[in-house]
């Protein structure tokens, strides 16, 4: 009897801590008035990094630069309540943007006093992205 055949699945990591980017968030009217520092960490499940790494080219991963300029510019983009919106809002954004598997973002708000800070933190995979009808774009050249 033949052994089973297995398939090698990769998936690799990129992680940002603690990116500071500025939002206007809370729930009172009054707390949005003002930009607040929040600090994101997004980890980003990717396939192997290997041809990449073999080419030494950053068209054939993600630029973590470009992920960070995106996630400032959403944050940006219109006030919100909750940083659970803002939390939703960049994971759907970077699994349609760019070539993820998965992401997981922690956002910390320093708001709470008697508390070094309040945290979300959720997890979306590229294929919870295409079960709730939204697209990948394709990639840009």
């Amino acid at each position: 009897m033949a052994p089973p055949a297995f398939s090698l699945i990769m998936s690799d990591l990129i992680r940002v801590v603690d990116l500071e980017i500025f939002a206007h968030i809370g729930v009172p009217d009054e707390e949005r008035q003002e930009k607040q520092r929040l600090l994101v960490t997004i980890e980003m499940s990717c396939d192997s990094f290997a041809s990449a790494a073999k080419r030494d080219d950053i068209a054939l991963t993600v630029n973590y630069d470009d992920v960070c300029q995106r996630v400032k510019r959403i944050a940006a983009e219109r006030p919100r309540k909750l940083i659970e919106t803002l939390a939703e809002d960049v994971a759907a954004d970077l699994l349609r943007i760019f070539l993820i598997q998965k992401v997981a973002l922690e956002i910390k708000k320093f708001i709470l006093p008697d508390t070094q800070h309040v945290s979300v933190t959720i997890e979306r995979t590229a294929s919870g992205l295409a079960a709730s009808g939204l697209r990948r774009l394709p990639k840009s050249s």
